[in-house]
């Protein structure tokens, strides 16, 4: 078998080493990193042709299966060796090792069955066998993205914009494969925009704040525009209502000047800043304020990887008084980033989410992928940093017609034709294995 290997330090360099020393039609046989690197094994067309046996020459199956134990004369009867129901609960068993006990005159054939098989053994066989499946589950997506850019190469290149605008590989595969047969390109990313804007929460009218009021809370890492998002909301408010129905609390005794900051922005709305430290001031102050008909709460930005994030929710979830927690999602920041700040603050529940810096990013379907994943409600869009100017209601309509203008236009961002298949195939099998695991979040669902 002239199975070569490419090793290179991506995929793409990669593929384009087999591409040129094996022809377009390569067949793929595996590939993994290592030690860094990628490494490809493969064949050439030819050669697989070359090998698989002809239909006329394949050999005759036995009617007598090869392996035929000779058997003692007192066990050559119609009745079975080994009847079913015993069978089952044998199989049953969860650590059971399998045992033969069929041989009273047996010779060294029956010592060998009966020999124990270690642990260790059958996980090192089971891992063997979930690694080929692996493999193969992997070679057979391959094959089936290949045919399937052949025969509708119009969903080739949807799934070539849907990863342009910064959706994720799970999502683009799952809509590309719900796609009905459109024919012309324009129909197809139009069937995929009204789905994405069907499943895309956002606030009907800003009735369901500022009317409503409430403690509002918030939350998310540093440097997402808490502060300056509190100040445009704290505007809106005064605007609403008059600055003697709102009170704004900070928890941020952390950052150099972050109290001064907010305090400013307080001291031009005519509002009270109130400053607090733990879960019992915080107690104490909505305690004081509950007269008031809104409550801004600009918190500390913690990163999501900190610990103190758990004790950030369990402050705003012990109070007296709910806490609507709203995180700030940078949308400059990547899908896998946001995905993992959700499930940092997400705690016992998220009122729902501010796109902040929407100005500043090149693409923002990672930002709203999450929002659609997490299903989270959308409240607004912060696009600068004028105070209250550069804060907007979200809109669906236009949020998911942005993400699709604001494609990625640089070369060495955009995927290949031959490297969509490859994508496609690690898409599918880390969707599968999330879903086994039961992480939550990680699976596609959409109305």
């Amino acid at each position: 078998m002239n199975v070569r290997k490419f090793t290179a330090n991506t995929s793409r360099e990669a593929l384009r080493m087999l591409r040129d020393a094996l022809g377009a039609d390569a067949v793929i046989l595996s590939n993994r990193n290592v030690g860094g690197k990628v490494e490809i094994l493969a064949m050439a067309d030819e050669a697989i042709s070359a090998i698989a046996p002809a239909s006329s020459d394949e050999a005759p199956v036995p009617e007598v299966p090869r392996f035929a134990p000779r058997l003692s004369p007192q066990f050559q009867s119609d009745e079975p060796l080994i009847r079913p129901r015993a069978f089952e609960r044998a199989v049953e068993a969860p650590a059971s090792v399998p045992t033969f006990k069929a041989a009273t005159g047996a010779s060294g054939f029956a010592s060998e069955i009966e020999a124990p098989v270690s642990a260790n053994e059958l996980n090192d066989v089971m891992s063997e066998i979930r690694s080929m499946r692996s493999m193969l589950e992997s070679q057979l997506a391959e094959i089936s993205w290949t045919q399937t850019q052949k025969r509708q190469p119009q969903k080739a290149e949807i799934l070539r914009e849907l990863l342009a605008t910064g959706f994720s590989a799970s999502l683009s595969r799952y809509l590309v494969e719900k796609l009905p047969e459109a024919g012309k390109l324009e129909n197809g990313l139009d069937w995929i925009k009204n789905v994405l804007t069907r499943n895309l929460s956002t606030i009907d009218n800003e009735n369901e704040m500022l009317e409503k009021g409430g403690v509002y809370a918030l939350v998310g890492p540093t440097g997402v525009g808490k502060t300056t998002t509190t100040a445009k909301l704290a505007a809106r408010c005064v605007m609403r209502h008059g600055p003697s129905k709102l009170a704004l609390i900070t928890t941020d005794g952390y950052r150099i000047g972050g109290f001064e900051q907010l305090r400013i922005y307080g001291k031009i709305l005519g509002v009270m800043v109130h400053a607090v430290k733990d879960e019992a001031d915080l107690r104490i102050a909505l305690s004081e304020l509950k007269n008031k008909h809104t409550v801004l709460i600009d918190t500390v930005g913690v990163s999501q990887r900190d610990k103190m994030v758990t004790e950030q929710v369990a402050m705003l979830s012990g109070t007296d008084t709910p806490v609507k927690r709203l995180l700030c999602l940078n949308a400059t920041s990547t899908g896998e980033t946001l995905s993992e700040v959700v499930r940092a603050y997400q705690g016992n529940g998220l009122a729902g989410c501010i796109l902040t810096k929407l100005d500043e990013a090149a693409t923002i379907g990672g930002a709203l992928d999450i929002a659609i994943r997490q299903k989270l409600m959308v409240y607004y869009v912060a696009s600068g940093q004028r105070v209250p100017e550069d804060l907007h209601i979200a809109n669906k309509l236009y949020l998911i017609d942005r993400a699709f203008k604001l494609k990625r236009e640089t070369a060495a961002f955009r995927y290949l034709d031959e490297e969509l298949p490859l994508l496609m195939a690690g898409a599918g099998i880390a969707g599968a294995a999330a879903g086994k695991s039961g992480r939550a979040g990680q699976e596609v669902s959409l109305g």
